[in-house]
């Protein structure tokens, strides 16, 4: 049985990678703002933009770094190996976002990579003192976003704020489960990610 739960943990903690982060908050836009216009092909082009340079090349070089040293990928996860891995991740992800503002890619969707940067350089600067949940900020970051974009273009988002929420909650948990984070690391972690995701879709 508890082999079973961990494996469960570590499938939820590879669907909810923090890489993931701003592909989800584009389903966002593009369900429930003005962007859902947009043509078809326009959407799939900037999703593959971002999906290339949010998820494939960050985890490739990732696993190269990895795979150099002789380690698996959540041997990553201890605080002192975590610095290469996050500065691969905001390089990946300013490159995204340079080139989205160079094509004119609508302003709601460049904030989610400054969400997403925003992230990572407050989770990296508190990693140097303390440990919290990359993880579980990135799912907080999700459910800001949901609930600041809500509030920006006045749509009822009840019942998709309540998955986001119960997915949290397995998120955070899985963490716990394989023994990555403690409870206080989570909840920094998705306070800190909620905030910041927040802070940046109502002020910046």
């Amino acid at each position: 049985m508890e082999k079973k739960i961990a494996a469960a943990a570590r499938v939820l903690s590879f669907v909810f990678s923090p890489f993931y982060l701003p592909m989800a908050g584009m389903i966002i836009l593009f369900l429930f703002s003005y962007l859902s216009l947009l043509t078809w092909e326009y959407k799939l082009t900037v999703v593959a933009l971002v999906w290339l340079f949010t998820v494939l090349i960050p985890t490739l070089l990732i696993r190269l770094y990895g795979n150099y040293h002789g380690w698996k990928m959540f041997q990553l996860g201890k605080k002192e190996r975590r610095a290469v891995p996050y500065i691969i991740s905001m390089l990946s992800y300013f490159a995204c976002y340079y080139i989205m503002n160079y094509f004119h890619i609508p302003h709601f969707i460049s904030s989610l990579l400054v969400i997403a940067l925003a992230v990572q350089l407050v989770c990296a600067f508190v990693n140097v003192w303390l440990k919290v949940s990359t993880h579980s900020a990135a799912i907080g970051a999700v459910t800001g976003t949901l609930v600041s974009f809500s509030l920006i273009f006045g749509f009822y988002l009840l019942w998709w704020l309540c998955l986001a929420l119960i997915i949290s909650g397995l998120v955070c948990s899985a963490r716990m489960v394989l023994r990555l984070h403690t409870l206080s690391q989570v909840l920094t972690g998705y306070l800190l990610g909620f905030a910041l995701a927040v802070a940046v879709v109502l002020f910046v």
